[in-house]
């Protein structure tokens, strides 16, 4: 199709999208594709729901839009009331923007200038982890440590110190407890506290299950538990970016749920609003919020379409499709089973080094040897052709490169509607374990 659009590529040409059934997406020639990931694991409601729909047409009827600067609204209140109510202990306030980037972006500033309002204005450094991502704006990219994405853009970066990612396939030494290995990596973090000077450090941000830059990567048990502590013991701010992993995809409507471990300040997006309309939200606690509300009374910061009513009128048909239709337990229950189905398809495949994740997040990491882990040459670009193969069979995933470095390492990121079916599930896998034996076959004949 030609026209104007600038698009993600400039060198292809991607089918039309003209209508969505189910777990399906339909194209102009009519070809139906199967959304594995969700897109990026934004789909979780799959692209027809009658629910949704209907929200949006009554609250278009209603309000289509009011500046925050001089008005709420009931769905946004409504939401912020949802939220609160389900979210991790000492989280009592949202504020509503229109993306995972935003999300982020609003976490790093609020993170500032809370330590501004408290009088520790020295403090302004972020730590991450290597092979995180966290957005493409500039704070939020700068905070992320994926190479790949960031290295172009070097130059307009915040500095922002990155350690090891709790990547236990990669990184647990042999005779290594899982335990042991979480609190070894977590312990970084207390090295490169003493290195910056703890004093200067206002911000912790991680992912509480990695996705795109690794591949549904979960924390080990107590890590997560160690980096609180160590947050705690010299007055650092815990973010965790549940953009990708959180509202239901990991089986709990917030994915840390399952670690036992509250954060001070918390970022959602994609699958709250399930593709129906662009939302995010960045979730502080009580302290944080009463230190702005307690000083300059104004968090300097703000977006045109912060807190849009339709967005949040979607959010709200979310929560409740969540809740009504029990899908938490579903999302559990379908990720078991596609766990299982990978495992049997692939979990002995020559080329597929781990099968990982929860809920309905998963990832499959290839390895050019199973026994060494050794990764295919990036040259090859495995990734990209199991994607296209994939997508020419009906299936829609999400593989890529750099996996171990951002460079080296393939993997792809499954993470399919809330709603599949058995036999859903069982195409899933039989058409992404063919385009893996087919791009393995490609690049072993280049």
């Amino acid at each position: 199709m030609t026209g104007h659009i600038f698009g993600r590529s400039t060198r292809t040409s991607p089918p039309v999208a003209v209508a969505g059934d189910g777990c399906y997406l339909i194209d102009a020639d009519g070809k139906r594709y199967l959304d594995g990931s969700g897109g990026a694991a934004v789909s979780c409601l799959g692209h027809s729901n009658q629910r949704l729909r209907q929200a949006l047409h009554a609250q278009l009827d209603r309000l289509a839009y009011a500046h925050t600067g001089f008005f709420t609204s009931e769905p946004a209140e409504e939401l912020a009331d949802r939220l609160i109510a389900k979210a991790p202990k000492g989280l009592e306030r949202v504020y509503l923007v229109s993306g995972g980037s935003e999300a982020v972006e609003a976490a790093i500033k609020l993170a500032r200038q809370y330590f501004v309002e408290i009088g520790q204005s020295q403090r302004h450094r972020v730590i991450a982890r290597r092979q995180s991502y966290h957005g493409n704006t500039l704070g939020a990219l700068a905070a992320g440590g994926n190479e790949w994405r960031r290295v172009q853009f070097g130059p307009l970066l915040v500095e922002t110190s990155h350690i090891a990612p709790c990547y236990e396939y990669r990184d647990r030494q042999t005779g290594e407890s899982l335990e042991a290995y979480g609190q070894r990596v977590a312990d970084e973090l207390e090295t490169e506290l003493q290195r910056l000077g703890p004093e200067t450090v206002m911000a912790f941000i991680c992912e509480p299950v990695v996705g795109a830059t690794s591949g549904a990567v979960p924390a080990v048990p107590g890590y997560l538990r160690r980096i609180r502590e160590i947050c705690d013991r010299h007055g650092v701010l815990l973010i965790f970016d549940e953009v990708m992993c959180g509202m239901g995809r990991t089986g709990h409507l917030f994915a840390c749920d399952e670690d036992g471990v509250a954060p001070d300040m918390l970022t959602i997006a994609k699958g709250l609003g399930a593709g129906y309309q662009p939302i995010g939200a960045l979730l502080v606690s009580g302290a944080i919020y009463d230190a702005i509300a307690q000083g300059s009374g104004f968090f300097q910061h703000g977006h045109t379409y912060m807190g849009h009513p339709m967005a949040a009128a979607a959010a709200n048909a979310v929560l409740s499709e969540i809740e009504d239709r029990d899908l938490l337990a579903a999302v559990r229950q379908q990720g078991d089973l596609l766990d299982r189905s990978l495992r049997e398809r692939l979990g002995q495949h020559p080329h597929v080094g781990d099968i990982r994740g929860r809920g309905l997040f998963r990832g499959v990491e290839l390895v050019e040897d199973r026994e060494t882990k050794r990764p295919f040459d990036p040259s090859l670009r495995l990734h990209a052709r199991i994607k296209a193969l994939a997508f020419e069979a009906g299936l829609i995933c999400y593989p890529m490169g750099g996996t171990i470095d951002g460079r080296l390492g393939d993997h792809v990121l499954l993470a399919p509607p809330y709603i599949i079916s058995d036999a859903e599930i069982a195409e899933l896998v039989d058409k992404l374990a063919g385009a893996i034996d087919g791009a393995i076959a490609g690049a072993q004949a280049a």
